[in-house]
């Protein structure tokens, strides 16, 4: 009955969200039209500002107050119910490893922000996962990377695996520099010399991307390329975004879409986070909340309201004059509303064209079989630290083990483990010298389905 309830309260909030009663413009209230609104933010960095620079361990709790542009109580003052938390990692050119352990530094610091305030925000993925936690009045946090530096030819198919089961939402191939995967907006790699790459995506890339579609994980184009743009949208199964980019037709900067890429979207079904950052919407030091609109009148005038959203880049931007940090969100629904945008329309650009694409892509998404009469339990939990170079990586594991092959994965490289009494148990061969490791213990059946137990470990 419970759960009669539960669906019935989300078919009435989703019919709550994509209908609104349109008003005259003279004596609309923009501040009571943005709380009544979902407002998803679809990048920042806040999880960089929060870690310790030689540990990389978390060390600042964003539950109070403080300078970020984005903490917790600025994103419930700026009514922000779906924040994408992105991983950045530098690329750390050559070291593959050293860029998965900083991108798994910053997911750590994510999953230690829920665990610190689990009455305001739960770690959400798919389009259930956040209706439920936006129904609960929780914070739905959704976990990105910006530049898949950790992602090589030896690792990429299961590291994706692990990082879906860690709850990632979207992947930006590239930051500027491009990578195994794509050539980056530079088109150079992240060497000092500044060696060109090949232009476009790689064998590895297309391979990466077709995994994602797979997956439900969506493509993110900004960062990346003209060519590895193209390449991405001629290959592409379902609809991508543009997390944090404007308009070059606006603001003729590199890092902004020019209208045949914002018309390729468009017709993709995708979506255009609009970015706040000062140089790429206006000038410099004189940039405002106009601006940010004036790129959204750009797009929708191209492709139309449907394909527009919130892409702030909030504490990995200098910010408008006037839109100091989150808080200030509902300047952005009082310059739509005087512009004349409607109601409804207003609510799209908010959110609700943002959930469009995560449920199409959900919907796209392989269907996963759970091996449900088999239970695995880590003797660990996220987070956990290990002072030992070669800890023992240990489970329980209960159930109907009859055909079932039993592995672990460490950094999207497999290894088998037998279970014996009830027990999975994994010994390195070699010391674990980076800081973070992502550790999997699976076990598959070819008929029944998988189970999959996923875990961040630091070593100390």
């Amino acid at each position: 009955m419970k759960r009669i309830w539960i669906i019935l309260l989300m078919g009435v909030l989703t019919i709550s969200f994509a209908t609104a009663q349109e008003t005259n413009t003279e004596t609309r209230n923009s501040l009571k039209l943005h709380i009544d609104s979902l407002v998803v933010d679809i990048h920042n960095d806040t999880m960089l500002r929060i870690i310790d620079e030689n540990s990389w361990l978390p060390e600042m709790d964003i539950r109070k107050k403080t300078d970020l542009h984005a903490d917790l109580v600025k994103l419930r003052a700026g009514n922000i119910s779906v924040p994408f938390f992105a991983a950045y990692s530098s690329p750390f050119f050559g070291q593959p490893e050293k860029s998965l352990s900083r991108t798994l530094a910053m997911f750590n610091a994510l999953y230690w922000t829920e665990w610190n305030n689990p009455e305001i925000m739960s770690i959400s993925s798919t389009y259930e996962e956040i209706q439920e936690t936006v129904l609960e009045r929780r914070i739905a946090a959704v976990p990105a990377i910006e530049g898949a530096y950790s992602i090589t030819e030896d690792n990429a198919e299961e590291l994706l695996l692990q990082y879906r089961d860690m709850g990632v939402k979207a992947i930006g191939l590239t930051w500027n520099y491009s990578n195994q995967l794509a050539e980056g907006l530079y088109g150079v790699y992240g060497d000092y010399n500044g060696t060109r790459s090949p232009g476009g995506l790689t064998g590895l890339g297309l391979s990466v991307l077709s995994q994602m579609n797979s997956l439900g994980i969506l493509m993110d184009v900004s960062h990346l390329s003209e060519r590895s743009f193209w390449d991405v949208m001629e290959n592409t199964r379902n609809p991508v975004i543009a997390s944090h980019s404007g308009a070059f037709g606006v603001t003729p900067h590199p890092r902004n879409l020019t209208d045949d890429q914002i018309q390729a979207i468009g017709k993709n079904g995708g979506l255009i986070g609009v970015v706040y950052h000062e140089e790429f919407i206006g000038e410099p030091r004189n940039a405002y909340v106009k601006d940010i609109v004036d790129h959204m009148d750009h797009i929708i005038n191209l492709i139309g309201v449907e394909h527009v959203g919130l892409g702030s880049d909030f504490d990995g931007a200098y910010l408008p004059v006037d839109l100091e940090d989150a808080s200030k969100t509902y300047r952005i629904t009082e310059e739509l509303a005087n512009r004349g945008y409607s109601d409804r329309d207003i609510k799209k650009i908010l959110g609700l064209n943002m959930l469009r694409v995560i449920k199409e892509n959900d919907r796209l998404a392989q269907e996963t079989r759970i091996l449900e009469d088999i239970i695995i339990t880590p003797d660990f939990k996220m987070g956990e630290s290990f002072k030992d170079k070669k800890p023992v990586f240990s489970a329980s594991i209960i159930g109907n083990l009859e055909g079932v092959e039993t592995y672990i994965v460490i950094n999207g490289i497999r290894y088998p483990v037998y279970a014996e009494s009830d027990r999975m148990k994994y010994f390195p061969k070699e010391d674990l010298s980076e800081k973070f490791y992502v550790v999997t213990f699976a076990a598959a059946h070819p008929d029944r389905g998988e189970t999959r137990e996923t875990r961040i470990v630091y070593i100390e």
